[in-house]
């Protein structure tokens, strides 16, 4: 779960300067790139954000496994599905003889890291981004350590030139008189809808995007369809577990709790899909996607 001090801290000042950041960044791997050169053939990652990272960086070819919460594209079929990534099988991963497990600080148990390790597996866990230097830290990490360097310097790029897209646009937004409010609600077979608070990935996106998260508690708490009418926000953002259920989701919410419609966000159709790898291992690739098309949005409510 990200942390909301650590949040406060990076968001509004930071981001201004993320393409320099990269800059030195960049200065920085240069003279670190002659010392590391790994070969990485068999390579297992756990955790989507990971997984959305070694993609993009053009080292998908050597995966063998990626974790059960990891969304491959349909070419990558032969590519193993491991269990949640907070609760691997030290078996299941032997058996596929991997040289590298990677995963963010959530990647365990220890006790499964620690039989890898006495096997001589190499194991690297890279902290969960709160922060954009600490999203262009991992990338530069992975670079070395797959030795896609240059893909690495590429997608520095890319993620800088994102933060400063969603920048501009929350300057947008918070410059105005009215900063829309915005829902988050996680649906979930059999239980509940549970709303998220403060200090939920949710929340990151929101505040990163400029809008206001409505849901003025720490955490995720459970509420009725009286509870969501009565907080009348301006967008509801929503999230499952399935891909398939996210597609369809916005019908099927309404369809389910149809007071919603007498919100502003019912009336103006604002009730969008978040993908569950966004809520995924801290601020990365589909993160970045997620908070700048709600910040577009946001810009949309406010011509009402």
């Amino acid at each position: 779960m990200l942390n909301k001090t650590k949040l406060n801290g990076f968001i509004p000042p930071k981001i201004v300067a993320t393409t320099l950041l990269w800059a030195g960044l960049s200065a920085g791997v240069s003279a670190h790139d002659a010392e590391h050169h790994n070969e990485v053939t068999r390579l297992i990652s756990a955790g989507a954000g990971m997984t959305e990272l070694v993609i993009a960086l053009d080292a998908g070819d050597e995966l063998v496994a990626v974790d059960s919460t990891s969304q491959l594209p349909e070419t990558f079929s032969s590519v193993e599905k491991l269990g949640y990534h907070r609760m691997l099988s030290a078996e299941g991963i032997l058996a596929l003889e991997p040289d590298l497990v990677l995963g963010s600080d959530a990647m365990g148990p220890e006790t499964t890291l620690e039989v890898l390790e006495g096997a001589d597996i190499k194991v690297v866990k890279l902290a969960g981004a709160e922060t954009a230097e600490q999203l262009l830290s991992n990338i530069n990490r992975l670079g070395e350590l797959l030795d896609r360097q240059k893909q690495a310097e590429t997608l520095k790029f890319r993620v800088a030139q994102s933060f400063d897209s969603i920048k501009q646009k929350r300057v947008s937004i918070t410059g105005s008189d009215k900063v829309p409010s915005i829902l988050f609600m996680l649906l979930q077979d059999d239980r509940p809808v549970r709303v998220g608070g403060e200090g939920t990935a949710a929340d990151t996106i929101i505040k990163l995007a400029g809008g206001k998260n409505i849901a003025d508690f720490v955490g995720y708490k459970s509420l009725s369809q009286e509870g969501v009418l009565a907080l009348q926000p301006d967008l509801i953002l929503i999230s499952s577990r399935s891909e398939s259920e996210e597609q369809s989701a916005p019908d099927k919410v309404l369809k389910q709790m149809p007071l919603l419609i007498h919100t502003p966000a019912g009336e103006h159709k604002m009730i969008h899909s978040l993908k569950a790898q966004a809520l995924l291992g801290g601020l990365g690739l589909s993160s970045l996607e997620a908070a700048d098309k709600l910040a577009s949005s946001l810009i949309e409510i406010q011509k009402y």
